[in-house]
């Protein structure tokens, strides 16, 4: 399996990650352990999750997500094998929020005990803090870094302009600078990251894992009249929005690479951001092992130059 480096770390990541936020919402523990599983004897070691992960579902709390990865990484010993990325900032309730230094240590200290593990590879500002100057927290990440619970650190949902001043910052006071970026990323939502983020991130070193890589699942294809999206209640309002001109044509541009390279629809949607150079591996969930497989094999597919202009023409925006 291919490997690349997170921004200018020397931390190697396969050119795909799992998407956690299904661990304790969409699917179960025993499910999620066999996906894990399966997801690590595939070749791939990238997996991103959060604290608040999965407060949403009625009745959870936050931290699910990582309390399934932590009994996993107990049960099956592969500490060593994956790269842990969560992320600290969204709202916990009781107050639990932002990106605060005093915060950050608290709710670090409930992320690894969560995980079971001694240390988070890639520590991540789940949302731009505008309230707390980047200092701060930067000084927050510094101390984890230097006390062993924190490899590197990353953003999530910032803009380049805020991405810009945080690296001048740390530059500034020696600080940890983000090594990555976590933006919202696909064939279907390509103006906000390509015009300012991605040129910043190429620039800069700063690796890209995006997420919604497959658009809530409509770049697999199943979504392609308003009667499909009964398919999933959680989706399917997200889904409405993009059944447009625009939508239903680069659905048709995936089907015909799809049947060019004898692949899905999703395994090409996730190769298309693969193949992309800004991008160091793009987050996508499975809920199955046959999604999974999906996933695995867009990491082995190789798009040719016309696949991509295709793709590229019909995502225009």
């Amino acid at each position: 399996m291919q490997q690349r480096k997170l921004g200018k770390s020397d931390i190697a990541v396969a050119p795909l990650a799992f998407g956690g936020n299904v661990f304790g919402w969409s699917i179960d523990e025993k499910t999620s352990f066999s996906i894990l599983d399966k997801f690590v004897e595939s070749g791939l070691n990238l997996i991103d999750t959060a604290d608040v992960y999965s407060r949403w579902v009625p009745g959870n709390q936050g931290g699910e997500s990582e309390t399934i990865i932590g009994k996993w990484l107990a049960q099956s010993g592969r500490r060593d094998k994956v790269v842990i990325a969560t992320k600290v900032g969204k709202d916990m309730g009781e107050g639990r929020v932002g990106l605060k230094k005093d915060y950050i240590l608290r709710a670090v200290e409930d992320s690894l005990r969560r995980l079971q593990t001694d240390y988070i590879d890639l520590y991540q500002s789940h949302d731009d803090d505008k309230s707390t100057p980047f200092e701060e927290t930067l000084d927050a990440y510094g101390t984890l870094v230097r006390q062993g619970k924190v490899r590197i650190i990353g953003a999530s949902n910032y803009d380049a302009k805020r991405l810009a001043e945080a690296r001048e910052a740390g530059e500034r006071l020696g600080l940890p600078l983000y090594q990555t970026l976590q933006p919202e990323y696909s064939l279907i939502e390509r103006a906000s990251f390509e015009k300012e983020l991605e040129p910043y991130c190429l620039k800069h070193g700063v690796g890209v894992i995006g997420f919604y890589s497959l658009a809530s699942g409509f770049l697999s294809g199943k979504y392609r009249t308003e009667a499909d999206l009964g398919k999933s209640a959680a989706r399917g309002g997200r889904v409405k929005g993009y059944l447009n001109e625009r939508g239903l044509k680069i659905l048709a541009a995936l089907d015909a690479v799809a049947q060019r390279v004898d692949s899905t629809q999703a395994s090409v949607a996730l190769a298309w951001l693969i193949a992309r150079p800004s991008v160091t591996a793009p987050i996508a969930s499975a809920t199955s092992l046959q999604q999974l497989d999906a996933l695995v094999k867009a990491t082995q597919l190789t798009l040719s130059a016309e696949d991509i202009a295709l793709l590229d023409q019909a995502s225009a925006y």
